[in-house]
């Protein structure tokens, strides 16, 4: 969906089997579509099971991975509130169901999440998608103190661009400019921030290049 800056939704077939931590880096860090605000994620429907005439459809566990891979956080986050209520022993379920929560536009919930994983977990990152969170929130000094607190990174520097940017702060930007690199999501952060300083012309020739090397 597109957002204040922008965040990308993955296309499925790798979902759960890759980790939260790798999926968070790849969607909430990477603030990369021009817009003024971040929107919740349109649902897909699971088309249900056939079943052969005479038989009654067998009960079984809905699967995290299929939820994700349909983009249905809705789904997701309801499999994983029951999970943590049934205190069921799931990998990285608090990481899980803040990921799920901010997919769906949910940036409370999804701050809420990551504070409680924050007491289980002293994965420093943590930090940096908190900031998203914030960001999204459109608290955005927040978002830059909290960013900061996280080991440097790509996902830093394009949440502290962006930051810079709604700062109006012209030599943070300057600083976060320089640490860009030319990966895709560096290049599609720059084209946000361009876009939204109204440089269009400068967007336009990093989208047009991009699309020509993709």
């Amino acid at each position: 969906g597109s957002g204040q800056g922008g965040l990308r939704v993955p296309k499925g077939g790798r979902g759960a089997r890759r980790g939260p931590r790798a999926l968070a880096r790849d969607t909430a860090g990477a603030m990369i579509r021009p817009g003024t605000s971040l929107t919740k994620q349109k649902q897909k429907r699971a088309a249900a099971p056939k079943v052969a005439p005479g038989k009654k459809a067998e009960a079984q566990k809905p699967d995290l991975q299929e939820f994700l891979n349909n983009c249905d956080y809705v789904g997701a986050i309801t499999l994983l509130e029951f999970e943590k209520k049934a205190k069921e022993d799931r990998p990285y379920l608090l990481m899980w169901l803040a990921y799920a929560y901010f997919h769906n536009g949910d940036y409370k919930k999804a701050l809420d999440s990551y504070d409680e994983a924050m007491k289980k977990d002293s994965d420093p990152n943590i930090a940096c998608y908190k900031a998203c969170c914030l960001y999204a929130l459109t608290q955005y000094n927040e978002a830059e103190e909290e960013a900061k607190k996280s080991p440097d990174g790509p996902l830093k520097t394009r949440i502290l661009f962006h930051t810079a940017h709604k700062r109006n702060d012209e030599s943070a930007m300057m600083a976060q400019h320089q640490a860009l690199t030319e990966s895709k999501e560096d290049q599609l952060c720059l084209a946000a921030i361009q876009y939204l300083r109204s440089h269009f012309q400068e967007a336009t020739d990093i989208y047009k290049r991009l699309l020509v090397e993709d």
